[in-house]
């Protein structure tokens, strides 16, 4: 499958995982390649805590309006656009929407959103789903990410709408949650992509995720990114010191000893995230993508475009 034809089967993907999986990571690797696909992208941050204009090589942080992350480049490659969405700010554009511009204000500023949303549990995230409704129908962009809450958090907040369903009869915040409702049972308007590490913990998470997304949201799920793979490393088996004899080096006391440990993690890492990318694969029957682990500290434009090309190799794997 070509990228364009993965990236154009949905309108909005929402990107979820376990916290550290990497999935800002991941949304931004999504949009460069839908990107360079020639689909215009947004990006939507909805914890506000985002890292995705370090990761463009852009000052931060996000707010509610949009911002150019990667502008339109040579070849077709199209433009990433972001924002940050809260339910501070939904609510706030909800009321000056409906003639209460005069009042929003002062009721954000009294806490008035925490007030109602202890009365209503779910009100928040209604408010903020329902803002990605709004962006997918205005067709602003030919796909919209979100980068979702870690997938704790992430059931609830995709559930909202069903919760409120059996909550609230009449008004137009039920109207709001069969509108969410519908966009999330919809596979050609919504997709759930789940992130998780080669590890035990955070394959057990996705697995559970998936199955509990599927069941209480009824949302479809696409292929499962694996991420952090440590690539293949020829030789890793060799003697150090034979090594270094062949290429002509000295190795100082010490040195062959730290190197061989450093090769036998390095297997014993090879090894487990093996398992576990096996276990998953017979636990949940989803396509799977890999990501490489990339040795740095620093997540940049560079970085993207290497995981980005990655994306797209997986991507083009899959069945047409």
């Amino acid at each position: 499958m070509d990228p364009a034809g993965f990236c154009g089967q949905t309108r909005v993907i929402i990107v979820a995982g376990k916290g550290g999986a990497g999935k800002t990571t991941v949304s931004a690797a999504l949009a460069r390649m839908a990107a360079q696909a020639g689909l215009t992208t947004l990006v939507v941050d909805v914890e506000g805590t985002s890292a995705l204009p370090a990761a463009f090589g852009r000052p931060g942080p996000l707010s509610y309006d949009e911002v150019v992350l990667a502008p339109v480049g040579p070849g077709g490659v199209a433009e990433v656009r972001a924002r940050s969405l809260t339910p501070d700010d939904a609510l706030l554009e909800y009321l000056e929407g409906h003639g209460m511009g005069r009042i929003s204000r002062r009721l954000l500023s009294t806490g008035a959103v925490d007030v109602v949303a202890t009365a209503a549990p779910g009100i928040k995230d209604i408010l903020v789903l329902g803002k990605v409704k709004q962006l997918e129908r205005s067709a602003s962009a030919d796909l919209v990410v979100v980068d979702a809450p870690a997938t704790g958090h992430a059931v609830t907040f995709l559930s909202s709408a069903s919760g409120l369903l059996d909550a609230v009869r009449v008004g137009p915040i039920r109207a709001q949650a069969e509108d969410v409702v519908e966009l999330l049972g919809d596979p050609d308007r919504c997709q759930v992509l789940l992130v998780t590490l080669p590890e035990e913990t955070p394959v057990n998470e996705a697995v559970e995720s998936a199955y509990t997304l599927e069941d209480r949201v009824g949302v479809s799920l696409a292929p499962v990114v694996v991420n952090g793979l440590y690539p293949p490393a020829e030789g890793i088996d060799a003697d150090p010191v034979e090594a270094a004899a062949r290429a002509g080096a000295y190795l100082r006391p010490g040195e062959a000893e730290a190197l061989a440990a450093a090769a036998r993690f390095r297997q014993a890492r090879t090894a487990l995230q093996a398992e576990q990318v096996e276990r998953l694969a017979k636990a949940l029957p989803l396509p799977q993508l890999h990501l490489p682990f990339l040795f740095t500290t620093e997540l940049g434009p560079a970085e993207v475009d290497v995981l980005a090309a990655a994306l797209a190799d997986g991507v083009r794997g899959l069945p047409g």
